[in-house]
C-alpha cells in the first residue's frame, strides 16, 4: 500500500471523504470474512433479541429503541438482522448466515482478527498523517448488505449518532471486504456536505419514555442529484468525516457487499455526549488507537 499523500489529505478535508484503493490486502480481507463466518456459526440468538434492524426513523424508534439489546451492545459482539428473515416465532426463514444485517459494536475490542486490523500499523500511520493526537476507537461493525435483501441506508451523518463537542472529531474507516459496486449497494456521498454542522441527533430518551432513544431535529430532504457513488474494490478504504452526508441503496443484486467499519474520535479537547446511545463502560473504556 502506497503512503497517503498531503494532496489526498487535502482532498479529504475538501470533500469530507477519501477513497484509498488497495489499502488492505486480499489476505487481510479474507481473514476478516472467515473470522465472521466462525462468529456466525457459533451465534446463539435469544428469541427476545430478534429485532430486525432498520434505519427508517419510526421503525428505528420502535425496533431499536424498545430494545435494550441495541443500547447495551456498545461493549459486546451482538447480532442484528435484516427485515423479514424471521417468522413471528423468531425462527429463521432463510439460512442464518444470509439473515444477518450487521454485527456490532465491539469487534475491535474483543475479536483478535478485527482488533489487529483496527490497530494495524497502516491505520495508525494514516491517523498520524491526519494529525490525530489522541484517537480512541468508539465502535465497530461488520456489515453484510445481503444479496437481494440488504436494506438501504437512508442519507445520514455519522455525528447524528456519535455526537461530540466540538463537532468534527469523529472519523469513520470503512473497509470493503468485497468489491462494492452500484449494483450491490456501494456508498454514495454529497461532496463538501461536512461543513454545515448536523441537523439532527439521536439521543437517549428520558427514563420512563416508551422508547430508549429519540431523534431531536429533522433530516433535511437531500437532493438525490447531489450524491455521487463511490464504487471501490475489495481491500479499499473509504475515510468518512463524521458530518459528511452519505447513504447506500438497497442491494438488489445477487452478490453480497461485506464491509468492516469502525469509528475513531479525537479525544484531545473533546467531550463525548452523555446523551449518545453508545457509552464507554467500566468493562470497555474507548481503547486508544495508538
Amino acid at each position: 500500500m502506497a503512503s497517503v499523500t498531503q494532496q489526498q489529505i487535502q482532498k479529504f478535508h475538501k470533500d469530507g471523504f477519501l477513497v484509498l484503493e488497495q489499502f488492505f490486502s486480499t489476505e487481510e480481507c479474507d481473514s476478516m470474512r472467515s473470522q465472521i463466518q466462525k462468529i456466525i456459526a457459533e451465534m446463539e440468538v435469544p428469541p427476545h433479541c430478534r429485532t430486525a434492524f432498520s434505519t427508517r426513523e419510526e421503525e428505528q424508534l420502535q425496533a431499536q429503541g424498545s430494545s435494550d439489546y441495541f443500547l447495551t451492545s456498545g461493549d459486546k459482539i451482538r447480532f442484528f438482522f435484516e427485515k423479514g428473515v424471521l417468522d413471528e416465532k423468531g425462527n429463521f426463514l432463510i439460512p442464518k448466515e444470509k439473515s444477518v444485517s450487521k454485527i456490532g459494536h465491539a469487534l475491535h475490542a474483543y475479536d483478535p482478527v478485527f482488533k489487529q486490523i483496527t490497530h494495524s500499523p497502516k491505520v495508525q500511520e494514516l491517523g498520524r498523517k491526519l494529525g490525530l493526537e489522541r484517537p480512541v476507537v468508539v465502535q465497530s461493525m461488520y456489515i453484510f448488505k445481503q444479496p437481494g435483501i440488504g436494506g438501504e441506508v437512508t442519507p445520514h451523518q455519522d455525528a447524528t449518532f456519535l455526537h461530540t463537542e466540538p463537532l468534527g472529531r469523529i472519523l469513520g474507516f470503512w473497509i470493503a471486504l468485497e468489491d462494492a459496486t452500484q449494483e450491490n449497494g456501494c456508498l454514495w456521498f454529497i461532496p463538501g456536505s461536512h461543513t454545515n454542522g448536523i441537523s439532527r441527533r439521536m439521543v437517549r430518551a428520558a427514563s420512563g419514555a416508551s422508547t430508549c432513544v429519540e431523534f431531536v431535529g429533522s433530516e433535511p430532504a437531500y437532493d438525490d442529484k447531489q450524491f455521487i457513488p463511490l464504487p471501490i474494490s475489495k481491500g479499499g478504504l473509504v475515510l468518512i468525516h463524521g458530518e459528511v452526508v452519505h447513504k447506500s441503496e438497497l442491494n438488489s443484486s445477487e452478490f453480497s457487499r461485506h464491509a468492516f467499519t469502525f469509528h475513531v474520535m479525537e479525544a484531545k479537547g473533546t467531550t463525548w455526549s452523555k446523551e449518545n446511545w453508545l457509552q464507554p463502560t467500566p468493562e470497555l473504556p474507548f481503547p486508544s488507537l495508538y
